[in-house]
């Protein structure tokens, strides 16, 4: 019988930075059309019961805002086969990791795709956005572009310089047989939590906004 992973308290902070480091959650790789440098975080890979908010904090300051300070860059978040219970922080860690970006590097954020979103995490935002992540030049709020398909995202991203897990690309494929997943309104896929305001550019499933 498998016992349940330890809590972030038995792991000491080094361990839990080599874990997220060893996991490649976040990786600064590839760019985007315009040459800005690419974020890419992987949300279904962050061991939300191992980490705590204080290691990702110091993770994110030593080794990813330190390369990405003093220029422009996007980030491609990539949504699927998120589990609320295994690796969402909570409202208030979202916070709490959000208002510890510099302002320098929220500054220079200037799109933020978020890959197979679905639509609780739509409502999510729609209902915690503008509490959550504004501030600076407008705010993470108002640069969320959705992206449905990798199809999508490859128009804005050079899609030999950035790689994604391979179920990433099964979910896309799954897709192409079940359309109404676009919407939301049929998936198997667990999500972290809320339709975007008609104020957030969204992605239809044939064109980019």
């Amino acid at each position: 019988m498998t016992s349940n992973p330890p809590p972030s308290s038995v792991l000491s902070q080094s361990e839990q930075q080599k874990l997220i480091e060893k996991l490649e959650i976040f990786k600064i790789q590839g760019r985007d059309k315009r040459g800005r440098p690419i974020l890419r975080i992987i949300g279904k890979l962050f061991p939300a019961r191992l980490v705590s908010v204080e290691t990702l904090k110091k993770y994110l300051e030593d080794e990813i805002f330190s390369r990405l300070d003093g220029r422009p860059f996007s980030v491609v978040y990539v949504h699927t086969g998120v589990n609320r219970g295994e690796n969402f922080p909570g409202i208030s860690a979202l916070k709490s990791i959000y208002e510890a970006i510099p302002v320098k590097v929220r500054d220079n954020l200037d799109t933020f795709y978020f890959l197979h979103p679905g639509l609780q995490s739509r409502l999510f935002l729609a209902t915690f956005g503008r509490i959550l992540f504004t501030g600076g030049a407008g705010g993470l709020y108002y640069k969320v572009r959705y992206v449905n398909r990798l199809e999508f995202l490859w128009d804005n991203v050079r899609r030999k310089e950035t790689e994604m897990p391979e179920f990433v690309y099964e979910f896309d494929e799954e897709m192409e047989y079940r359309p109404r997943m676009d919407y939301g309104l049929e998936s198997d896929h667990p999500r972290i939590v809320y339709e975007a305001p008609s104020s957030v550019s969204t992605y239809s499933t044939r064109c980019i906004a």
